[in-house]
């Protein structure tokens, strides 16, 4: 099974972009990962969010195959403890013959028609979170599965 964050739009700040980097370099030693952030949808001050919403559930619809599991990072989804996180990657990882795709919306959220594809939501909060920011904490809980799966040092109760 391969894990795989798709994001919509790119992060900013570099500072945020360093430290997303260097979490997603460690999480290939535990399960194959990879990130693809798509572009922002061009918008005026006439789009509507739900027309925004509609144009970025385009985009993320075309980079999701048929048999992957999907699950929308998103404010209404299943909280989980990193023990609980890590024990959900594991379970996936033996059920799934294909991939395990996790997703950040765009500044509205998700389309009704993304909701339609999604397998499962997952919420990091209950708080709200800029973007960029949920994609660090993501990419941090991810690695921190790992080495909860793995018996490493780095996770402590």
């Amino acid at each position: 099974m391969k894990i795989e964050l798709l994001c919509m739009g790119a992060v900013r700040d570099k500072n945020i972009d360093a430290a997303i980097t260097q979490y997603a370099k460690r999480i290939p030693f535990y399960w194959p990962f990879s990130m693809t952030c798509l572009p922002d949808v061009k918008t005026s001050k006439a789009t509507g969010t739900d027309k925004q919403k509609e144009l970025e559930g385009k985009k993320i619809l075309g980079e999701i195959q048929p048999g992957d599991f999907v699950v929308l990072l998103d404010e209404r989804g299943k909280e989980f403890s990193s023990r609980q996180f890590a024990e959900f990657i594991n379970k996936k990882s033996i059920e799934l013959p294909k991939s395990l795709v996790f997703i950040v919306g765009g500044p509205y959220g998700f389309s009704p028609k993304v909701y339609e594809r999604a397998d499962a939501l997952l919420s990091l909060s209950k708080m709200t979170f800029p973007h960029e920011l949920v994609r660090l904490f993501f990419v941090e809980q991810l690695y921190r599965a790992g080495t909860i799966s793995k018996g490493e040092p780095y996770h402590h109760d």
